[in-house]
């Protein structure tokens, strides 16, 4: 299987993994200054069986956004499930996204034991 390339398609205002000349995943984007608002994440239908994809968009598009300097508003409810369980990335929420990831993390199932 061919590696997952990660882009920033800043026309698009998305961040993609693409595999060949294939698009595998997004994660579309606000940006306003130095805050980007993840507004939603998608694998694409016949990339599902690929595990992990939405992980990995999510991962590469925060430490993309870390390298930045940019501040993170997660409306997207992936993104914002993926930093409350990767608490590594919490340094890079706003006030706002603060909020969205600990109400992301009441709705969230309980971690199995």
């Amino acid at each position: 299987m061919d590696e997952f390339n990660f882009s920033d398609n800043a026309g698009a205002h998305r961040f993609e993994l693409t595999q060949g000349n294939q698009l595998a995943a997004v994660a579309e984007y606000k940006l306003d200054g130095g805050v980007i608002t993840f507004t939603h994440t998608e694998v694409k239908p016949q990339f599902q069986a690929t595990k992990g994809l939405g992980s990995k968009i999510a991962a590469q598009a925060l430490q993309d956004v870390r390298g930045r300097g940019l501040k993170v508003v997660p409306m997207c409810e992936f993104i914002a499930r993926y930093i409350v369980k990767h608490a590594e990335y919490g340094d890079l929420l706003t006030d706002e996204g603060r909020l969205r990831v600990e109400a992301a993390a009441k709705t969230s199932p309980s971690p199995a034991p």
